[in-house]
């Protein structure tokens, strides 16, 4: 096979067993060539993340606090992987200028980059691999947007001098040269990145889980796990707030056709989720791929009579949305009324301004917003072959004495979305997945 690039979530570098592990895996098959490594995550439930416990230190430098005490703390993390896996590695002064750069106020995403940065260095060591800072081939430009196409060019001929190495997640370089990061989940990020650049066979992800599951294990006790999943039921399954993978970060692979395979570095055996861009394969008896679900929307339902008749209310309303930095999540319409669903949060400090403006616009007879909406997307390839898929999913609904407040399908039929009360998302969701997997 060709060059295979592996990322190791924190939770599969934890300490120093985890390492180990991490080690063995990447050792069972030469084609693993480049590793991206997240910072330590918890080592048990109450445990704290080394990325969390930089930021808390970036805060303490902030409010005037002294860091020394808690700063130790994060080098005996590191020491303490060192000391267990018996390498003859001194970090000191690393740490060091880490402590002294927070100290002197280089920044919020300074401060976080260190945890993949330190653990980096030691999984380089550890490996015997080389290291590759990823200041030096992942790029921002000026406005804080990722530059893909500078950072493509520059990583693919800086990995052509490596044959093994180990690259940073989470963080490149702005333009002035300070440390900008992704939004957290940008290690998945990272390693996407680094499999197009390396034109990659296969990008492994590798994390406590064994792939993805066709729904929350927290709602619905010991789902069925997905083997094949398209990167467009990925997209749906991971905005609806399947966590299993970062959504930005399959954009790389997906662009250079780059297959993504979920593994658990707890059970290497695990044949775990295949991610690619088609197939006609599907589960006939299932039918559905997943089912996922997210809270925190609100509805605004604008009525007018003769509303279809009026050329260009739709605009209107939307360019209010537009002028107030506001995007919409779905926008499910009758004759005369108009819904616009979207995030609670984006429109909390604005209401008031928000209706005004959209009874300027379009003269509404009423409009109103309503809080408390989840949203749970019934997903999957196979329902366009299959008939009776939606009447399925609303009898699920109905049937458990669930109120829908809202339906939206697109013409793909990958996906159907129901609006229910946020007090109904999992029971919702618990009655559609018990529907489907008998």
């Amino acid at each position: 096979m060709g060059i295979k690039v592996v990322k190791f979530g924190g939770s599969s570098l934890a300490d120093a067993e985890h390492f180990r592990r991490v080690a063995a895996i990447v050792k069972a098959d030469p084609d693993r060539r480049f590793v991206v490594p997240s910072a330590p995550g918890k080592r048990f439930s109450e445990d704290t993340k080394v990325t969390d416990m930089l930021y808390r230190c970036y805060e303490m430098v902030r409010n005037r606090e002294d860091i020394t005490e808690y700063f130790k703390k994060i080098a005996k993390r590191y020491n303490d992987i060192i000391k267990d896996l018996g390498l003859n590695f001194d970090i000191s002064g690393e740490l060091d200028y880490v402590r002294d750069a927070i100290l002197h106020h280089s920044g919020r995403d300074f401060a976080a980059s260190r945890g993949e940065y330190l653990n980096s260095l030691i999984l380089a060591k550890y490996l015997g691999f080389d290291f590759i800072d990823a200041e030096s081939v992942i790029f921002f430009r000026e406005n804080g947007t990722f530059d893909e196409e500078k950072t493509n060019e520059e990583m693919a001929t800086e990995l052509k001098a490596h044959k093994y190495a180990v690259i940073p997640g989470f963080y490149g370089v702005m333009p002035n040269g300070t440390i900008k990061t992704f939004s957290r989940g940008g290690s998945d990020i990272t390693g996407s990145i680094v499999a197009r650049a390396a034109n990659a066979e296969l990008y492994e992800n590798w994390t406590d889980v064994s792939g993805f599951l066709m729904t929350d294990p927290r709602i619905v006790k010991d789902p069925k796990p997905i083997n094949t999943l398209t990167y467009s039921e990925l997209r749906e399954l991971s905005y609806m707030g399947a966590t299993v993978l970062h959504e930005e970060a399959i954009f790389p692979v997906r662009y250079a056709g780059i297959p993504i395979n979920i593994r658990n570095t707890n059970a290497p055996e695990d044949a775990g989720t295949m991610i690619v861009s088609s197939t006609n394969e599907y589960d006939k008896e299932r039918i559905i791929t997943g089912v996922a679900g997210k809270k925190g929307f609100s509805v605004i339902t604008i009525e007018k009579d003769m509303m279809n008749a009026e050329i260009g209310f739709c605009r209107k309303v939307l360019e209010v949305l537009e002028e107030n930095n506001i995007s919409f999540e779905h926008m499910p319409s009758g004759v005369d009324t108009m819904s616009l669903v979207l995030a609670t949060s984006t429109i909390e400090d604005r209401r008031e301004r928000l209706v005004n403006s959209i009874n300027r616009a379009v003269r509404p007879d009423n409009i109103s917003i309503e809080d408390g909406l989840a949203l749970l997307a019934v997903v999957g390839r196979g329902m366009v072959k299959a008939k009776g898929t939606a009447a399925r999913v609303f009898d699920a609904i109905s049937n458990a004495g669930i109120n829908i407040r809202m339906i939206d399908q697109g013409s793909s039929e990958l996906n159907i979305i129901v609006g229910v009360e946020e007090t109904d998302l999992n029971h919702a969701l618990a009655a559609i997945y018990n529907e489907f997997v008998k």
